[in-house]
């Protein structure tokens, strides 16, 4: 007998988020050898030594259901942003953080704000709900707040802010963020995903200090970026007791694994590994951009550890061009941007490889 489902057209509707295919299968399929990967915002120089060694002291451990609280990595968590375990919520990356708020606050008909572009999990997690999305484009490559706020109603309970913002790297000014949180109705949630937030240099509010003085307030973190842990998928969310508890309650019992957690802990005790990965990042950030401008390409400034650039002709045939040299970056095709490609920062040797190809395709 034939399947007859009854699937809602929010559903039927929706798009997965486009993965990226395997390392090795890519090097198979285009024949190349050794290709470098830029295209995913990882850490250049991988997990901090004293992660791995967590790891390994927990193997011998695997038979056992990790810690279903996560009780030690918000301890140590806590101590180091001042606040109270009760202000915590650990995630299975911090999408699992943008999951579980959207299933408490969000059902048929209500409303999530975000911008476009920014992080396209945003919308789809809302339409995966049932919700409605009102999205509102970016001004001069940032948040618009003042437009963000005005498309608040009544239905409205959730506000998305990636500061920075994926993909364009821009983050949100201090004194416009004060004004647009103050003239919120008190029914919608403010959630500022700082994914990036350890590459920032520029002044820009940071959602722990309003989080602390405002209920609304909603910070997302993660251990996939600067910290170098992204194949283990560990994040978490900052806010109110109340909401915690709430994002609880939903929440999977053993959401993040035990050698997750073990390496998140191990990673925050790591501050020269991290002082590492930021300097050779914001060198690697200064060189690409340095040349790629020589080049004579539009390059966005960025305040994370990848930049967007202009190539000025079809951005999924430079793809194709790079990868076949054995340089992996991300077409932007899928965010609205037909002629830019986004290019991680990776290590020195992998920067100067992906200029020296880019300058090939120029030339052909």
């Amino acid at each position: 007998m034939k399947l007859q489902l009854d699937i809602p057209e929010f559903l039927e509707t929706l798009v997965p988020y486009p993965p990226g295919k395997p390392l090795d299968e890519l090097q198979r399929e285009y024949g190349v050898t050794n290709a470098i990967k830029l295209a995913s915002n990882e850490n250049p120089i991988g997990p901090s030594p004293k992660a791995i060694q967590a790891i390994q002291a927990h193997l011998l451990s695997l038979h056992r259901y990790p810690d279903g609280s996560a009780y030690y990595l918000k301890k140590r968590l806590a101590e180091l942003h001042g606040i109270s375990q009760e202000n915590l919520v650990i995630g299975n990356g911090s999408n699992e953080i943008i999951e579980l708020l959207t299933r408490v606050f969000i059902r048929p008909g209500l409303e999530v704000v975000s911008s476009e572009p920014s992080f396209l999990v945003y919308k789809k997690v809302t339409q995966a709900a049932g919700g409605v999305n009102r999205i509102v484009p970016l001004k001069n490559n940032r948040h618009d707040l003042k437009a963000i706020a005005q498309a608040v109603s009544n239905s409205t309970r959730l506000i998305f802010l990636d500061n920075p913002n994926n993909p364009m790297g821009t983050v949100i000014d201090c004194k416009g963020f004060e004004a647009f949180l103050a003239d919120l109705p008190a029914h919608v949630v403010v959630v500022l995903d700082e994914a990036y937030t350890e590459f920032v240099r520029e002044e820009t509010p940071s959602g722990l200090n309003y989080m602390k003085k405002d209920e609304r307030v909603v910070v997302m973190r993660t251990f996939s970026k600067a910290y170098g842990l992204a194949g283990l998928r560990v994040g978490y969310g900052v806010m109110h007791p109340v909401l915690a508890s709430l994002l609880d309650r939903v929440r999977q019992p053993f959401n993040v694994n035990a050698a997750a957690q073990a390496a998140a802990q191990a990673a925050l005790d790591d501050a020269e590994h991290l002082k590492k990965t930021l300097e050779i990042t914001w060198s690697g950030m200064a060189y690409l951009t340095d040349e790629l401008t020589q080049m004579g390409l539009s390059v966005l400034p960025s305040q994370t550890n990848f930049l967007m650039v202009d190539m000025a002709m079809d951005a999924k045939m430079v793809y194709e061009r790079l990868l076949r040299l054995g340089v992996i970056v991300r077409a932007m095709s899928a965010y609205g941007f037909p002629t830019y490609i986004r290019i991680t920062a990776g290590r020195p040797e992998e920067n100067e490889r992906c200029i020296k190809a880019v300058k090939t395709i120029l030339k052909g």
